[in-house]
């Protein structure tokens, strides 16, 4: 896999992602940030590469590279139980129902990083995976958040309910998430883009959760929807504990 941006290889460093080569826009002018990130890939032996700006938009895929890139093997994916058996405290779960856009997929990654959730699931199918795009909105904060890939949402719903977790889906017309404790052992399921989490989804989970609007309009992006429960739940979390 390609992974690009400096706060992605930044991370990547910082978690310590086995590369195998760094690319680097080759250009007198490098910034202070870029010339310590060249300065720490050099300590930490790996190969760097001097590119010019067209090949390193060839090998990323991408304009938005910020002159540096790396290669690493595949994104490595957590293991849903081991993560949940190793936690001290009530699980904070995430769940993705199809979501599709990278982006949204990698703004979701860092607000769940930064609220404390434990845990973000993905489906197997007919969702995002993790992406260098994902990496890329992420901030590299999905090297720093376990994520788990599960070939059955449905069957996981229930084995999370079976360990005491309620489980909220977000759809319209649920109730008011403001109005829900939202401590203790907790799943978020947030669905598809355009037709939301899936009837089956829906139906196994526990309750469902909505976001109120002052106007009339759509839903919120899922992204903005993600953020806006999972702080809350952050916060009476917070609260609990203090």
């Amino acid at each position: 896999m390609i992974i690009y941006g400096r706060n992605v290889l930044k991370e990547a460093m910082k978690s310590r992602i086995h590369m195998n080569r760094a690319y680097i826009v080759d250009s007198p002018n490098l910034s202070q940030e870029m010339k310590q990130i060249e300065n720490e890939l050099r300590h930490a032996k790996i190969p760097i590469e001097k590119v010019n700006a067209k090949k390193l938009e060839d090998i990323t895929h991408s304009k938005d590279h910020q002159g540096i890139a790396a290669r690493i093997k595949d994104y490595k994916y957590a293991d849903t139980f081991k993560v949940l058996d190793r936690l001290e405290h009530p699980p904070f779960i995430v769940i993705s129902d199809q979501i599709q856009d990278p982006h949204n997929l990698g703004a979701i990654i860092r607000s769940a990083y930064g609220a404390g959730v434990d845990l973000l699931i993905l489906p197997e199918r007919g969702g995002c995976l993790v992406t260098p795009a994902v990496l890329k909105t992420s901030a590299g904060y999905a090297f720093r958040m376990p994520i788990s890939v599960e070939t059955n949402l449905a069957r996981i719903i229930e084995e999370l309910k079976k360990r005491g977790v309620w489980v909220y889906a977000a759809t319209m017309g649920g109730k008011p998430y403001y109005e829900v404790d939202l401590t203790g052992p907790i799943a978020f399921v947030f669905g598809n883009e355009g037709k939301g989490v899936r009837r089956l989804i829906l139906e196994k989970s526990d309750d469902h959760l909505s976001i109120p609007m002052s106007r009339k309009m759509d839903s919120l992006n899922v992204s903005v929807s993600v953020a806006v429960i999972l702080f809350r739940a952050m916060e009476m979390r917070n609260n609990v504990n203090s």
